[in-house]
């Protein structure tokens, strides 16, 4: 007498389907936060140069003004005399150290009583020309060393 078709299953997403977007979504957030990881590493070593780099400029106009290099410098503290300051606070490398690196601070020594100074740091990845491991940043620039600077 009904002649009605009846639709018992209401239109919707099998568990498979389900299954499959879910498998996907986590795939991608692997790989997303994989990415994330190597960009996180690629951003610290180019603080480290960009700090070392300031470093060098601050250095530089203090011995233009005093005629030698100062004793020492450490991270938090200033480069300045008199009522000269060249750098506010000088930075402390950014943490975790990467690659092969065993810390990731920046070493100030001075050289040849004030004539120069070296800068020790390390470098977890290459960046630009630069490849990764011990550096050595100086008057005349950066180089890469195979142990220590001096």
């Amino acid at each position: 007498m009904f002649n009605k078709k009846t639709n018992f299953l209401k239109p919707g997403f099998t568990l498979i389907e389900l299954l499959v977007v879910i498998a996907i979504i986590g795939i991608l957030s692997t790989l997303s936060v994989v990415a994330l990881q190597s960009a996180r590493g690629k951003a610290r070593d180019a603080k480290r140069i960009t700090d070392i780099r300031q470093i060098q400029t601050a250095l530089e106009l203090y011995f233009n003004d005093q005629s030698e290099y100062p004793a020492s410098v450490t991270a938090g503290s200033s480069i300045a005399t008199g009522s000269n300051t060249y750098m506010y606070t000088v930075p402390d490398g950014p943490t975790p150290a990467d690659g092969d690196c065993a810390t990731s601070s920046y070493v100030y020594n001075q050289v040849n009583s004030g004539a120069d100074y070296y800068i020790e740091f390390c470098l977890g990845g290459n960046v630009a020309d630069m490849p990764a491991g011990i550096k050595c940043a100086f008057s005349g620039g950066i180089i890469p060393t195979t142990t220590t600077c001096y």
